[in-house]
């Protein structure tokens, strides 16, 4: 059996208004090459100067990932040749980064896990491609320049779903810290995925590849599970993996070859000789700590202990900061907070487009309220969020007025039930020579009855003992 390694380097945009390095906007989707100047441009001759707001941000960002916030640390330039970066090198941190060696705790099914994280560095982001079918590609240098911060992690994942809950999870904190927007869409996180195939067991890594600038959790999903899979083919059949950057194709599903996989001395890092060392105070890392508001661990905790929430549907109402405000406003008129998490985790989400959600914290409450006190059940409930998003309706006198308050009369449920029973005497004696699946059959057939209506689970107890006479 083979296992999969995966460490993930995490490119986040930072918030700020102008470049770096130089004083040009970094406003999203103006027009190109519209936002530059000669200094993100790299021409002979100009120097830089460091925006000081990216060095805060990128502390913030290390302190909410409980990293260790260094003193003293310094710029480098990494040399690398490519059409959309105009100096041929980067301005980066290479082995003085400004923070390092923190963690940050997901779930998993196993339980909690914490992953480590290596480094957080800030650096200057390039410029994008453009390709063209018919004239070819051309070069916008807006994003020359944009400030980012590459939060690198330890090898610590061992699966799909691990490399997506670390990246949900990563997201969350720096939402909740205000550095950034985070906007996969727009390219203001991405990040690249490192994976390695070796045995159980065994404690050396094998040869990795590196999969780059994957913008969403669905992808970064499929691509290391179809790379995991290319790779152990490969050892099987007595192959060695080669070191390469790849890509991956949404449309195909698969991983391509871009290029072999540099290692750090190909850059050849040299201090930048016009940037001065960044030197943080003590002083100043306790401002910017007391600056960052309560983080989603926090607010974790408060939901699994004030209203009795799990860690995994807590960490789901955390791992995004509007939820996590819609839930507490929701919670104050609540009578239970579980069922209200619940229909929020299995209803509310799915139904978010643009980041908006659009039932009121108060309809939801309400309808949490009914479902608790045997008022609707859950598929009435569901019908409920879809006639309450986007309208404001009063929950309770729209239940009264449709006729959807939840039938709990056992007199009249057992009459239906015994009609059902009646009416299918095949499946009755399905179900006593062992199929007991029939009953859902059953069920849904006095749900259709009902509207909807009937009280699922008291239906169920009379169908079991009606049926087993």
């Amino acid at each position: 059996m083979y296992e999969m390694v995966i460490g993930l380097e995490v490119h986040c945009e930072l918030n700020t208004e102008t470049k770096i390095f130089c004083g040009c906007k970094t406003t999203f989707g103006a027009e190109p090459n519209t936002q530059v100047c000669p200094v993100c441009m790299g021409m002979p001759g100009t120097l830089p100067v460091l925006n000081e707001k990216v060095v805060n941000y990128a502390i913030k960002a290390g302190l909410a990932t409980k990293c260790k916030i260094r003193a003293v640390s310094k710029q480098d330039r990494k040399n690398y040749f490519y059409p959309d970066l105009p100096k041929a090198y980067q301005i980066s941190q290479f082995d003085e980064p400004l923070c390092e060696r923190g963690y940050i705790e997901i779930e998993t099914e196993g339980g909690a896990k914490k992953i480590g994280i290596t480094r957080i560095h800030i650096e200057e982001d390039a410029g994008k491609l453009i390709h063209d079918k018919e004239k070819g590609t051309f070069i916008d240098s807006n994003r020359c320049g944009v400030p980012l911060i590459e939060i690198v992690s330890e090898p610590d994942m061992r699966s799909s779903l691990e490399a997506v809950a670390y990246f949900k999870k990563l997201r969350a904190i720096i939402l909740y810290t205000g550095i950034s927007d985070c906007k996969m869409n727009e390219g203001s996180l991405r990040c690249d995925v490192n994976l390695s195939v070796r045995k159980k067991g065994e404690e050396k890594f094998g040869t990795r590849t590196e999969m780059k600038n994957l913008n969403s959790f669905t992808f970064i999903q499929k691509a290391i599970e179809y790379e995991f899979k290319r790779q152990v083919d490969i050892v099987k059949a007595g192959g060695e993996v080669v070191q390469e950057t790849r890509r991956y194709d949404q449309a195909t599903g698969k991983t391509y070859s871009m290029r072999t996989k540099e290692d750090s001395n190909d850059y050849r890092y040299f201090p930048d000789p016009d940037l001065a060392p960044i030197v943080t105070s003590k002083e100043k890392i306790q401002k910017l700590k007391k600056e960052i508001p309560p983080l989603p661990d926090e607010r974790k905790q408060k939901y699994m202990q004030n209203y009795g929430l799990n860690a995994y549907d807590a960490e789901l109402l955390t791992n995004e900061k509007e939820v996590a405000n819609y839930f507490e406003k929701a919670a104050v008129y609540a009578k239970n907070k579980k069922i209200l998490a619940n229909l929020i985790i299995t209803e509310v989400l799915k139904m978010v487009e643009d980041d908006k959600i659009k039932i009121s914290y108060k309809s939801i409450a309400d309808i949490s309220n009914l479902a608790s006190g045997d008022k609707i059940n859950s598929s009435v409930a569901k019908k409920l969020i879809k006639d309450a998003w986007d309208k404001n309706i009063d929950v309770n006198k729209y239940v009264e007025e449709n006729d959807l308050l939840q039938i709990n009369d056992k007199v009249l449920l057992k009459k239906l039930v015994l009609e059902a029973i009646k009416a299918d005497p095949k499946s009755v004696a399905a179900y006593k020579a062992g199929k007991s699946i029939v009953i859902k059959s059953f069920i849904g057939k006095i749900m259709g009855k009902t509207g909807g209506r009937a009280n699922p689970v008291v239906v169920s107890k009379l169908l079991e003992k009606e049926l087993s006479k």
